[in-house]
């Protein structure tokens, strides 16, 4: 490894470490940038709903406008382009292709994905589709949302209905973003949309998500008249007991349990982890699993979409030492670390990105991965010209770049890496309070100023490539 200061001082990178073919790019997604929530046919998804849920959303802050990325679609590509990627990572809003989520195609809204294929195209940059980033139509989550198994036929249907327009410009393309935050944050915590608290309809989401990547997955491979990549991606962390006692030992292969192995076992090996449905079926849960369902799920794909934000320690007592909560099931608790922190909350844990996909690359082999989110929220200060000189941000980038090229020197598989997020945006239940964008966005006029950042990422990449 050869670090060569890059950048901001202090900040070390190894410059030959990283192959010509690595895929370096910045993602967004739908209803945080878009805007547009009435325009051209579109009709409201569950987040739309969810925001005019009083106390659901900081500040009552909604997607209505976000960053109006549906009408500065332009600008922003050629913004992507000075950046230096390779890539664009975007999502498709299914109410805008599908209003209410059955019946025929909406033309105007498939016709914005259109365009800005063919705006990524020509100027250089490769389009990378997520088909669901969590904007679920409305009309289905009234007829019982993921929890209910015909929405993932409905899914299937849609994700071709995309497939079908774009397939001849779009070779990588991933069904679903971060499933575990559907189901858990959306439907048993209720800190998300929908918005339900519901242990048993949360499960069963996590079934029919899967089954929806699963039927896409399946119907494009039929349909792909040339070499494609298809893929899913996971929101993954890292859990580790918080002591070595037996308690704590438990709650961390809970938390890995319904984390990660609840994901990737049955897309990988075909099965549920058996001691996850041993203790679902303890307090009367299940995977609703119909004949015929894990092998539509286990459907073989081509890339891993990786996720990280932090790693996290567990605990199987709570603060008064209790190890199981007042309805009888065990305590699995996140014991904060003593880690500087993001304006999140959450630690900076670079070394536990090492460790995370080091684990991917040992237990589920032969499995290409990219990096498809990482980045940081920190309280920006702007000057008077919109520039931010975030260090912290900066240096958060510089760390977990770092931690990809450790875990690939380590035997992992690491394809690409696309920082979260190209700019400022709606950040779901904590409206505009938070910013994790490299790009500055001014959302009273809608001014968009490459932070230090940005700046930093764009020379980076420029550096290890003229390694």
């Amino acid at each position: 490894m050869n670090p060569t200061a890059i950048g901001a001082p202090g900040l070390l990178l190894p410059t030959l470490a990283l192959p010509p073919s690595f895929t370096w790019g910045v993602a967004t997604s739908s209803y945080q940038i878009e805007g547009a929530a009435a325009e051209d046919g579109r009709t409201p998804s569950i987040w739309d709903t969810f925001c005019r849920v009083p106390g659901a959303v900081v500040d009552g802050d909604h997607g209505d406008v976000a960053c109006d990325h549906y009408h500065r679609m332009p600008q922003d590509v050629a913004l992507i382009k000075s950046l230096g990627v390779d890539a664009y990572r975007f999502s498709v809003a299914w109410p805008r292709v599908q209003p209410g989520g059955t019946g025929p195609v909406n033309e105007a809204g498939l016709a914005f994905y259109d365009r800005l294929t063919d705006e990524l195209l020509a100027a250089g940059l490769d389009p990378w589709v997520t088909l669901y980033h969590w904007d679920l139509p409305q009309e289905l989550e009234d007829a019982g949302g993921w929890p209910n198994r015909d929405t993932a036929y409905r899914f299937a249907d849609y994700a071709m209905m995309v497939f079908d327009r774009l397939s001849d410009r779009v070779d990588t393309w991933t069904t679903l973003n971060e499933p575990w935050c559907s189901a858990w944050l959306g439907y048993a915590v209720g800190v998300h949309a929908p918005g339900r608290k519901d242990f048993d309809a949360a499960i069963a989401a996590v079934h029919h998500l899967l089954l929806g990547h699963g039927l896409a997955t399946q119907r494009m491979r039929a349909a792909a008249t040339r070499e494609m990549k298809f893929g899913i991606t996971l929101n993954m962390g890292t859990a580790d007991p918080a002591t070595e006692s037996q308690e704590d030992h438990d709650a961390a292969r809970r938390a890995d349990g319904m984390g990660l192995r609840v994901y990737l076992d049955p897309l990988r090996k075909g099965e549920y982890p058996a001691d996850m449905v041993e203790e679902l079926a303890a307090r009367g849960s299940a995977f609703p699993v119909r004949d015929g369902d894990l092998e539509v799920i286990s459907t073989p794909f081509d890339l891993l979409g990786v996720n990280f934000y932090f790693g996290q320690d567990f605990s199987g007592t709570d603060e008064q030492g209790n190890t199981h909560d007042a309805d009888g099931h065990p305590i699995v608790r996140g014991v904060p670390l003593d880690r500087p922190r993001t304006a999140m909350n959450w630690p900076i844990t670079p070394e536990r990105f090492t460790q995370l996909l080091v684990r991917l690359h040992r237990d589920y082999p032969g499995l290409p991965l990219v990096i498809t989110e990482n980045g940081a929220a920190f309280d920006d200060t702007a000057d008077a010209s919109g520039f931010v000189a975030d260090d912290d941000r900066t240096a958060y980038l510089a760390d977990h770049i770092a931690a990809v090229v450790a875990a690939r020197e380590q035997g992992a598989d690491i394809q690409g890496y696309f920082a979260w997020s190209l700019m400022d945006n709606f950040e779901w239940a904590e409206g505009y309070a938070k910013r994790f964008g490299i790009v500055h966005v001014d959302y009273e006029t809608q001014v968009r100023t490459p932070k230090q950042s940005a700046i930093w990422f764009r020379d980076t990449i420029g550096r290890v490539r003229g390694a």
